[in-house]
């Protein structure tokens, strides 16, 4: 039998672990943003924030400039809440959230406004990720959340 990632115990397992944490960190943000959260967010949040995190794991994306990561992780997210919001929102009748209220929206699922909160928050995603993986599993440290910032806002 060939190798494959779910083969792997040791890799799932750090990958689910990242996952469950950054879902919990967002769950904690989603609820002092808006007083309440759902359990959904947990999956939802954990993987936007997992996939982000990947970015800087993989070497296509070494060279990236931050502002670069920010576009990239934006459209991760806003691909992640369009579908999860469409299931959740639409197809359950959940109503976790509606966006129908705010300009530029699609669908009621996903929006200008919020798009532009997604990007900002790109860096401190990134560094929450690097962060973990060098807390927990002695990957390379972080190099700061502000150094994320400041390369965001001076273009590098």
């Amino acid at each position: 039998m060939g190798y494959s990632y779910f083969n792997n115990n040791y890799y799932l397992k750090k990958d689910l672990l990242l996952i469950f944490i950054m879902g919990a960190l967002y769950m904690v943000l989603e609820g002092i943003w808006r007083g309440w959260t759902h359990i959904s967010m947990l999956f939802v949040g954990g993987l936007a924030a997992f996939f982000i995190g990947r970015l800087n794991e993989h070497p296509k994306f070494y060279d990236k400039k931050m502002w670069q990561e920010c576009v990239i992780g934006t459209v991760i997210i806003l691909i992640l809440e369009f579908t999860s919001g469409m299931i959740l929102n639409v197809w359950l009748s959940l109503g976790i959230w509606d966006y129908s209220n705010e300009p530029f929206n699609l669908l009621g699922q996903i929006c200008l406004p919020y798009a532009i909160l997604w990007f900002l928050l790109v860096p401190l995603c990134v560094y929450v990720d690097d962060y973990l993986r060098y807390k927990l599993f002695g990957e390379k440290k972080p190099e700061g959340l502000l150094k994320n910032y400041r390369d965001l806002f001076t273009g590098n």
